[in-house]
C-alpha cells in the first residue's frame, strides 16, 4: 500500500512538474503550426529543399536525352539572329539521319524566319517525330506552329514560386480557351512518344485517379497542400522537380556540329533530341536553387530544365528513381507535434543548460539526416524546417528555461527549508542548550542543590514549548521576529540600532551565565544608520551574531569584570563589536558560533574576526561596508 502512495505521489509530482514547465513549449509548438498552416513557412522549407537537393550524391549523365543548343557561336557562325527557318529545317533533316526517337523543337515558330519558312513548315508535317511548342497561359500567349495538329504540340510554360524559384513542372492542363480540350506539356509529349516506342502506354493513375502513369509507376503530383507549399493550385497535374544531380547531367551538342556532320550516329539514335536555345540573347532562363556548380549563377536555360523533367519521368519510370512526394497533412503534423514535445522531454530529462544544448544540437543533426534520408532515398519531401525550427526554440529557449524556473523553484523551497532549520538551531543554540549546559556542568560537578537542579530542568522544559509556539505562531504570521535565548521576542522592522539596544540589554539580564554575575562595568554604543538596504535575514544574522558574542562572555570570560558592546559607524563602514577582560580564548576550536558568524560576513560582503587581546581580553567583531539603496537594487552582488 505504501508502496502504491509512493508511486502516485511521484506520478502527481510529475504531472504538476510538467503542468508547471510544458506549456511553454506547448505554446510555441502551436505557434509554428499555425505559422506553417497559414504558409509563413514556405520559403524556408523551399529553401531547405533546394539545399538538400544539392548535397544528393552525384548521378550519372541520362543517355536518354541529347540537347542540341544554339549558342553564342552558333548565332555568330550562322551570322543571323534569329536563326533563320531553313538553317532550322537543315538541322532537323540532318537529324532525322540518326534515327533518334523524338524531337522536341523548343524554338517558338507561330511566325516564319526568312528565309526557309515554308521548307520548316513542310518539314514539320512531314516528320511526326517532332514535338513543337507554344504558350498558353496568361501572360503572353503564344500560338503552335500552324503546320503542326495539336496532338503534336505542347506547352512551355512554367511555374514560379513567390521568391522567383522554379520548383514545380506542369505537365498537362484544360486548355483555357476549351475547358473540354487538355494541354500536354513539351516533357510529356516527349517521354510518351518515347515510351510508346516501347510498348509502355499513358494511364490514369490507380491510387490515385487523378494522375497518370505509366506502366505500374504513378507520377506523384503536386496537392492543395504539398510538402511545404499550402493552398497550391497549378490548375492540372504538376510534379515537383527532382533535378539531376550532375555537372553535365546532359549531353550537349551544338548547332554547327549538327550541320558539319561532326556527332557520333551513336549519341542521337533512339534518344529523345531538345532543340533550343542555350543563350542569354533570348532570355530563355530559369532560376533555381536546387542544382549546384550552375554557370549561370542560380540560373538554367530554359531547354535544360524541360531536360530534367523529361529524364526525371523516364529515370522514375525506367530506373525506379523515386519521384518527389509528400506525407498527408495528417502524418506531416503528427511528424512536427513528435519533434515538438522532444525538446520538452529533452529539457525534463537534463534540466541542464548545456547538456539540453548538446542533446539538442544531437537531436537537430537526426533531423535533418532523417529528412535529408528520406528524400534522397525515397523521394519524400517531409516538414524538416518547422520541426527545426520548435526543436530549436523549445530546446534551447523556452522549455528550457521552464525547467531550469522550475528547478530553482525547487531549490528555493529546499534554500529555505535550511533556512527555517538553521533558524530553528539558532533559537535553541542561545536558549535550551545554554540551560542545558548550565544544568549538565553543575551536575558533573556535583555542587549544586537537587532542588535548583531540578529548577533549571523545568526551565529548560519551558523554554522548549516557548520556542514550539514561537515558531508555530511565527509560521502563520508574516511579520518578521526574533526569539532570543532570554525569551524575549523582538520585531525585527524596527531601526537596527534598537535591535541591537535590546539584544545586549536582554542578554546581560540573563541569570544563566555565572559570568555576568563578576561584571562591574557595561558599555554599549551603537550608532543609528540607514538601515533600508539591509534584509530582514540580515538583520536576524547581526542581532543573533551580537547575542552569541555577549553569551560567549557569560559562558567562558571567566573573571571578567568590563564588557564592552559598540557599533561605530565611519567611513561608510560598520563595525560592530564585543569586547572583554576575561579570560581570554582558551581553545582554538571553531564552535558553531564561529560558523555561523563567518557564514554571515560572507553575505555581508564583510569581515569577521575573534581573537585575544592583550594583557588579557577576548574581543569579537564584525563589519561591513554600507550600500545605498538605489546601489544596492541594482548591483546586489557587489
Amino acid at each position: 500500500m505504501k508502496r502504491k502512495i509512493k508511486i502516485w505521489n511521484r506520478i502527481w509530482k510529475e504531472f504538476g512538474l510538467w503542468s508547471l514547465a510544458a506549456p511553454p513549449g506547448i505554446i510555441v509548438l502551436i505557434v509554428v503550426i499555425s505559422i506553417r498552416i497559414v504558409g509563413g513557412m514556405q520559403s524556408w522549407e523551399w529553401m531547405l529543399l533546394d539545399r538538400m537537393l544539392r548535397l544528393r550524391p552525384v548521378e550519372k549523365p541520362d543517355e536518354r536525352v541529347v540537347i542540341i543548343g544554339i549558342d553564342e557561336k552558333d548565332i555568330e557562325w550562322v551570322k543571323q539572329y534569329p536563326i533563320p527557318d531553313t538553317k532550322i529545317a537543315e538541322l532537323l533533316t540532318k537529324l532525322e539521319t540518326y534515327k533518334p526517337l523524338a524531337i522536341g523543337l523548343d524554338i517558338f515558330k507561330n511566325v516564319p524566319v526568312e528565309p526557309g519558312g515554308e521548307e520548316l513548315a513542310q518539314i514539320l508535317r512531314a516528320n511526326s517525330n517532332i514535338i513543337g511548342i507554344e504558350k498558353i497561359l496568361p501572360p503572353g500567349e503564344t500560338l503552335p506552329p500552324k503546320s503542326l495538329p495539336h496532338e503534336r504540340v505542347g506547352f512551355v510554360d512554367l511555374l514560379n514560386d513567390k521568391d522567383s524559384r522554379n520548383r514545380r513542372y506542369l505537365l498537362y492542363t484544360a486548355n483555357p480557351k476549351n475547358i473540354n480540350e487538355d494541354k500536354y506539356s513539351l516533357a510529356l509529349r516527349l517521354v510518351t512518344k518515347y515510351f510508346n516506342a516501347q510498348g509502355i502506354e499513358l494511364e490514369t493513375g490507380k491510387n490515385d485517379p487523378n494522375t497518370i502513369k505509366f506502366r505500374d509507376i504513378e507520377l506523384s503530383r503536386i496537392t492543395h497542400n504539398f510538402g511545404g507549399y499550402v493552398r497550391v493550385d497549378d490548375g492540372g497535374l504538376s510534379i515537383l522537380m527532382s533535378f539531376r544531380n550532375c555537372n553535365q547531367p546532359f549531353n550537349v551538342v551544338s548547332l554547327r556540329d549538327i550541320l558539319n556532320q561532326k556527332v557520333d550516329a551513336k549519341l542521337l539514335r533512339d534518344r529523345i533530341v531538345l532543340v533550343g536555345n542555350r543563350n542569354m540573347s533570348t532570355g530563355d532562363v530559369i532560376y533555381t536553387s536546387a542544382v549546384s556548380n550552375l554557370k549561370l549563377n542560380g540560373q538554367i536555360y530554359g531547354i535544360d530544365y524541360h531536360a530534367h523533367a523529361i529524364s526525371q519521368i523516364l529515370s522514375s519510370v525506367i530506373d525506379n528513381r523515386p519521384m518527389l512526394y509528400s506525407w498527408g497533412d495528417i502524418e506531416e503534423y503528427i511528424w512536427i507535434l513528435v519533434w515538438g514535445f522532444l525538446p520538452i522531454l529533452i529539457g525534463r530529462l537534463t534540466q541542464s543548460v548545456w547538456k539540453n544544448i548538446l542533446s539538442v544540437s544531437v537531436a537537430v543533426f537526426c533531423l535533418f539526416s532523417c529528412g535529408y534520408m528520406m528524400l534522397w532515398v525515397w523521394g519524400v519531401w517531409i516538414p524538416v524546417t518547422p520541426s527545426l525550427l520548435v526543436l530549436a526554440v523549445n530546446g534551447v529557449g523556452l522549455s528550457t528555461f521552464a525547467f531550469y524556473q522550475h528547478d530553482k523553484f525547487l531549490r528555493s523551497q529546499i534554500h529555505e527549508r535550511q533556512n527555517t532549520i538553521q533558524h530553528t538551531f539558532s533559537v535553541i543554540h542561545n536558549g535550551p542548550l545554554q540551560t542545558l549546559a548550565y544544568a549538565l556542568k553543575h551536575m558533573r560537578a556535583k555542587d549544586i542543590p537537587y532542588e535548583h537542579l531540578l529548577g533549571q530542568f523545568e526551565k529548560l522544559d519551558s523554554e522548549i514549548r516557548e520556542i514550539g509556539e514561537f515558531l508555530k505562531l511565527e509560521a502563520l504570521t508574516t511579520q518578521e521576529s526574533l526569539r532570543l535565548g532570554s525569551g524575549s521576542i523582538i520585531e525585527l522592522n524596527r531601526p537596527l540600532h534598537d535591535l541591537l539596544y535590546e539584544v545586549y540589554s536582554t542578554t546581560l539580564e540573563r541569570k544563566d551565565f555565572e559570568n555576568f554575575k563578576t561584571l562591574k562595568v557595561k558599555i554599549r554604543n551603537f550608532d543609528p544608520i540607514d538601515d533600508q538596504y539591509l534584509s530582514v535575514e540580515d538583520k536576524r544574522g547581526i542581532c543573533l551574531f551580537l547575542e552569541e558574542a555577549l553569551c560567549n562572555v557569560g559562558k567562558h570570560a571567566q573573571g571578567v569584570k568590563r564588557v564592552e558592546a559598540s557599533g561605530v559607524y565611519s567611513l561608510n563602514k560598520y563595525n560592530l563589536s564585543v569586547k572583554d577582560n576575561g579570560l581570554g580564548i582558551t581553545s582554538k576550536l571553531e564552535n558553531k558560533g564561529t560558523k555561523d558568524s563567518k557564514i554571515l560576513a560572507q553575505q555581508l560582503k564583510g569581515e569577521f574576526r575573534r581573537e585575544s587581546l592583550f594583557p588579557r581580553g577576548t574581543i569579537c567583531e564584525l563589519s561591513w561596508k554600507l550600500q545605498k539603496e538605489w546601489l544596492y537594487r541594482l548591483f546586489p552582488e557587489t
